[in-house]
């Protein structure tokens, strides 16, 4: 990045350097070695992200006319180069950390990746080869191509293989052929796991990747062919591309469509491998791609698979210590949701708190006979969700149950189409979205008949309900029943769900029409009531900020002595510590073994510090483009338990980065006498310490046994 202050930094450097921090992590000799294998896959597989939607709107801006629109004042060519270089530096770096770090110690202590097959001794080989025979060898298709003008359609982000033929001396082939070269592509089966691990003696493991055994065994495909030049190779493909707004009689059909197309767009990035300088020139050349496009790799390509080794068990001394998500204390398994919610609010802490609460709030709807009601958002859910489930359980009882499912949840779409059909199929209402716009809102709400009336109860959450990610991302949420806030969030459903004039609410914020003005009356609000005698406070966490408005608050904050400290994992375009712009602005970033996912806001509104929660980063496309809610925090034990969080993260001298005036980042450290902190373990383990003090009490009450009385005789 420049190293001249500047009012902006660019998002998309602001986002590798994002992922320069995952990778230190992995570069790190501190960690357990399969802790940072995961780090190195992490990167690869966010790159991979970066460049099917970021990487692929720059491209296209560049093709229509390469005109600056970004704050930073960069064009998208100047983009494109300047991403493309720190890519290869990022990619060089990680390739060092694997193949001279990570996998030779992890040889050493007995998990050994076998490079190529010479390296199997006689047993591996051989089943090696009678693993090709019958389980890759009948999944394989190779597909004839011309030399000069190959067509390669579909297949993003598909392993592939390219072979260059040659007609073997004196065979006699099918159909005649001439004695010039052919070209034969090869896609590596994706329904088959990447690694293949090999039989081995005692406590250690050799594998091998399945690309190496079809280099091998290649000859199999081509019976009357020499193989004279092989290459290994990825291709990435536009995905930023949006569906036809219009149709919404056939949007889901419409949806399919833009999932095929992704296969067929524009290529943005090709990977190699390092063995064919022809091959990889034809490749380049077929899909028109630049020299700065082809992206050449030590072997292996493509890291993420190198998760199925990290999950591989028996190697638990190689892997980070375990942190099972503890119940809440306030939530009993032995007694209803609801019943804990008539008595007060549940502020819940994810991971480090189990996110079963939720799961069970949704299952005890679908089976309570006095539930009438279910209303819901899905944006993200898991394969198996047990959420879903207990939506169409709870239709096929009977309840009213109304879910959004958000279609255009990039990269999900396909499980949330075959998630609304089997909703649908259960009798649940479904509602595709909202035209124009990305529902991207956490919200669930459940409407109880009880002796005294009606009763709502409402979860909020910063975190999709995926019960899979609730494990590693750190969210939190709210369970209420408090009438405020449900009345309202019945008036949020029914203008998402129906027709509705954007509603007036005064407790939840809903973008796109209201958050983002509330954000901007908030921090002029902080600068009416700060003074250099009692300077003003705000402090966010986000995943990212880039909305220019607020950014350019911040800084009108900053010159009225208001005291601004950022948590922000990813993208920051504010530039930080510039005297008379950002100097009393401190922007820190943490990665750690959890994805920092949690958006919180304080304000200290001159002593009478407010707080909150949101869905929304403070992005033009989350506070302009999208349905997100940000709520409030109220509960003075609750505002207690969020401040200290937050402490937390501002204080985090062991995982956390702090963001300087250039752009770059810099490892904070502890101060002369100041103890280590690091902020995940420390939430972890508060919260396990309030648990053992509850059990302390509760061991300390009498359990009356009492005999139950005799049935009365008629």
């Amino acid at each position: 990045m420049s190293t001249t202050f500047q009012r902006f930094f660019n998002r998309e450097l602001s986002w590798l350097e994002f992922n320069r921090r995952v990778l230190s992590e992995a570069q790190r000799k501190d960690k357990p070695l399969l802790e940072r294998l995961k780090f190195l896959a992490i990167v690869s597989a966010n790159l991979d992200e970066f460049f099917m939607v970021r990487m692929a709107s720059l491209k296209r801006q560049y093709l229509n006319g390469n005109y600056t629109t970004c704050p930073s004042r960069m064009s998208p060519e100047a983009q494109l180069k300047a991403c493309s270089d720190t890519v290869r530096e990022l990619v060089q770096a990680q390739y060092e950390c694997l193949l001279h770090d990570v996998f030779p110690k992890l040889t050493v202590q007995g998990l050994e990746h076998k490079v190529q097959y010479q390296d199997l001794d006689p047993e591996q080989r051989s089943y090696a080869k009678s693993f090709f025979t019958n389980q890759v060898f009948p999944l394989l298709t190779p597909v004839r191509m011309n030399v000069e003008d190959p067509t390669l359609r579909g297949a993003n982000l598909r392993l592939q293989v390219a072979f260059l033929l040659h007609a073997t001396q004196g065979v006699q082939l099918i159909r005649p052929e001439d004695q010039e070269d052919h070209l034969a592509i090869v896609q590596i089966p994706s329904s088959l796991d990447r690694v293949v691990f090999l039989p081995d003696r005692g406590d250690h493991r050799s594998f091998v990747l399945l690309e190496t055994l079809i280099e091998e065994f290649a000859h199999t495909l081509f019976p009357g062919y020499d193989i004279t030049e092989h290459l290994v190779f990825r291709v990435t493909r536009d995905a930023d591309f949006g569906v036809d707004e219009s149709r919404d009689e056939d949007f889901v059909e419409a949806m399919e469509q833009v999932l095929n197309n992704r296969d067929k767009s524009m290529a943005v990035r090709m990977t190699v491998g390092n063995t064919s300088d022809r091959l990889r020139e034809i490749l380049r050349s077929s899909l028109g791609l630049s020299d700065r496009e082809v992206y050449s790799v030590p072997e292996p390509l493509e890291l993420n698979s190198l998760m199925a080794i990290v999950a591989l068990p028996g190697f638990d001394h190689l892997k980070i210590e375990g942190w099972p998500p503890m119940d809440s204390t306030l939530i009993p398994e032995d007694e209803s949701v609801f019943e804990q919610l008539k008595r007060g609010d549940v502020l819940l802490h994810h991971p480090f708190e189990s996110f079963n609460p939720v799961i069970r709030m949704v299952e005890e709807a679908a089976e309570d006979p006095q539930v009438l009601a279910i209303k819901m958002t899905l944006y993200r859910t898991s394969g198996n969700s047990p959420i879903v489930r207990a939506l169409q359980r709870a239709a096929q009882n009977g309840k009213q149950v109304t879910v959004l499912v958000e279609l255009k949840a990039r990269f999900d779409e396909q499980r949330n189409i075959s998630w609304a059909e089997r909703l649908e199929q259960a009798g649940v209402i479904v509602i595709y979205g909202i035209a124009q716009l990305k529902v991207h809102a956490k919200a669930m709400l459940v409407v109880r008949k009880e002796s005294f009336g009606i009763k709502r109860y409402l979860h909020l959450g910063t975190g999709n309900y995926n019960d899979k990610t609730a494990k590693l991302y750190t969210d939190m949420s709210i369970l209420t029943s408090r009438d405020d806030l449900c009345y309202e969030a019945g008036l949020f459903f029914n203008a998402i769900t129906g027709y509705s004039a954007i509603p007036n609410l005064t407790k939840l914020l809903m973008a796109p029409h209201v958050l983002k003005p509330r954000l901007l009356e908030l921090i002029h609000r902080e600068i009416q009531k700060s003074s250099p005698e009692v300077p003003g406070l705000i402090i966010a966490k986000l995943n990212a900020l880039a909305d220019v408005d607020i950014i350019e608050a911040l800084y009108r904050a900053n010159n009225h002595h208001v005291r601004i400290f950022l948590n922000i994992r990813g993208i920051c375009m504010l530039v930080p510590g510039v005297p008379g712009q950002s100097e009393n602005i401190r922007v820190s970033s943490i990665v750690d073994r959890y994805l920092e996912h949690t958006r919180a806001l304080f304000v200290g509104n001159g002593g009478d510090g407010e707080y909150y929660l949101s869905s929304a980063d403070w992005m033009p496309r989350n506070l302009e483009r999208r349905v997100e809610l940000m709520f409030p925090i109220e509960q003075p034990e609750l505002k207690q338990r969020l401040r200290e969080s937050l402490d937390l993260c501002l204080g985090d001298n062991q995982q956390a980065y702090e963001l300087q005036p250039d752009g770059s980042y810099t490892r904070i450290q502890p101060g002369p006498n100041e103890p280590p902190l690091e902020s995940q373990w420390a939430r972890y383990q508060s919260l396990r310490q309030t648990k053992r003090a509850k059990k302390a009490i509760n061991r300390q009450e009498f359990s009356v046994r009492r005999k139950p009385p005799k049935a009365t005789q008629e």
